[in-house]
């Protein structure tokens, strides 16, 4: 049974979901009452709320989505099938139906299936067409008149899929099968603590921390300044989740390979800034108020009588200005707090990951990103265990050739594999599999190996050395006799 079929994973308001139409994927929230646009069609995700995750649906008139009922297989007249296609001219007047009498099939509220029924019987060459070929005109028109949707539930399969045929620059042109294999180089499993180091929005966070399932930790290492997690809250995992992911800038990780790191070099606002701008605002209202009493005395003194209703009215604009103004102060204090309170959590978090790192026990190492993966590498390699699997994915083969070098001469590695995933996909149908016409051509490369420590080998060389150059017993024996 697939994934996005198991009994029970209902369809929730707010969850994500992903919308399927044939080979053609798309990330949704589900939210009532949202216009969702979907290959040509737009529809309301209202009444799928409730249904279990893989449903079919059919788009009704007004966009409404309506389960699918499981019909029998039609029983046309498409036995009647020639024996080969030689007689049959494309000229474009087989089809005795107009685009005039197929619109107004629709606005009738004629659903796709009938309207394939009129196309085929409409049409003056379906029967002399082989079995095949009217296999294949019912599926071409299907994709084009049948407004069917499923929802599924996501997962890495489908979202690596989704992301590789829609936008594949966001994620490197990480191919699905190339991802398959990194989570299984990299030895990824419930419990380990991960390093990851990614441009691919994401992505590759989420498949291992589905792997994961919520248990050990995960470090995600990021440039600039945040991480970016777009294809992430498309897996929809539960806040558990989250729980167990921590983050790291890649600008501070050589003071804390080189031990200058501290938590007073992280970016945070000073606590007093609440008092001083409470201070600065009420020195600021005296001096308003001063200013506007002397001007109220000035102003008194040289207006007439007939002057006070205007007096009036203005002193009332004045008030509400002030009562306008100090709400709005009291907005921007609680914005500022607000603001302190989120920076002393970020730099809290900080310091946790700081000490997680320090620990230098990570269980991988995972790069997936579009900068060289060579200075990358060398200095998170700092952070792992020995004997720990470590992946790299590159889209091209030269940076990871010479990052294979590098790591041969320093040492410290072993079983290092540069690889490159090649996928080609098959249709299998009765009397007609075969490759499909369509492949991609290349997945990226894979740079893959295993950690060890560096002393115990040199120490273990200099002792081999010691060895040879020390002369055996025999021989010195041999040479006392031969000397006598």
């Amino acid at each position: 049974m697939e994934e996005s079929a198991k009994p029970g994973l209902r369809i929730r308001e707010g969850d994500c979901a992903v919308l399927k139409r044939d080979e053609v994927f798309k990330a949704v929230l589900v939210l009532r009452r949202r216009k969702v646009i979907f290959e040509k069609q737009w529809f309301y995700l209202d009444n799928a709320i409730g249904h279990i995750y893989g449903t079919t649906f059919e788009v009704s008139s007004g966009g409404s989505l309506q389960p699918k009922k499981k019909m029998e297989e039609t029983t046309t007249e498409t036995k009647e099938a020639g024996t080969d296609n030689r007689n049959i001219v494309d000229d474009g007047k087989s089809q005795k139906l107009t685009h005039d009498d197929i619109k107004a099939l629709k606005d009738k509220g004629i659903k796709g299936q009938e309207i394939i029924q009129q196309l085929i019987e409409n049409s003056t060459t379906f029967r002399g067409k082989t079995e095949f070929a009217q296999d294949k005109y019912i599926k071409k028109k299907k994709k084009k008149y049948e407004a069917v949707i499923t929802i599924v539930k996501p997962s890495t399969r489908i979202l690596s899929t989704m992301y590789y045929a829609r936008e594949p620059g966001k994620i490197n042109h990480l191919r699905y099968d190339t991802l398959a294999q990194m989570l299984t180089l990299g030895n990824i499993r419930a419990g380990n603590k991960m390093i990851v180091m990614e441009t691919c929005a994401g992505l590759v966070l989420g498949a291992i921390m589905e792997r994961m399932g919520g248990y050990g930790s995960v470090i995600q290492m990021y440039p600039g300044g945040g991480p970016v997690r777009a294809a992430t809250s498309c897996f929809g995992f539960p806040e558990s989740f989250f729980n167990t992911l921590y983050e790291f800038p890649l600008s501070k990780v050589d003071s804390l390979v080189s031990g200058t790191f501290s938590s007073e070099t992280l970016p945070s606002e000073p606590e007093y800034n609440v008092p001083v701008e409470e201070e600065s605002n009420g020195s600021l209202d005296e001096k308003q108020s001063l200013i506007q009493e002397t001007e109220e005395e000035s102003s008194t003194e040289a207006v007439m009588e007939s002057n006070e209703t205007e007096e009036q009215e203005t002193m009332d604009l004045a008030a509400e200005d002030t009562e306008y103004k100090e709400s709005k102060e009291k907005g921007n204090k609680e914005n500022i707090r607000e603001k302190q309170r989120k920076q002393q959590e970020r730099r809290r978090k900080l310091v946790e990951t700081a000490a997680l790192l320090e620990e230098k026990n990570a269980d991988g190492l995972i790069v997936a990103s579009r900068f060289h993966p060579t200075p990358l590498l060398l200095s998170l390699l700092e952070f792992v265990a020995p004997s720990r699997p470590f992946v790299v994915y590159c889209q091209y083969k030269e940076p990871l050739l010479e990052c294979y070098t590098k790591l041969r001469e320093k040492g410290g590695v072993i079983n290092l594999k540069l690889s490159e995933t090649w996928l080609r996909n098959y249709q299998v149908l009765p009397d007609r599999s075969h490759p499909k016409l369509m492949m991609s051509g290349g997945g990226g490369y894979i740079l893959s190996g295993i950690t060890v420590t560096v002393e115990k080998v040199q120490s273990d060389a200099s002792s081999l050395e010691a060895q040879k150059n020390e002369e055996p017993a025999s021989k010195k024996r041999k040479l006392k006799e031969f000397n006598c």
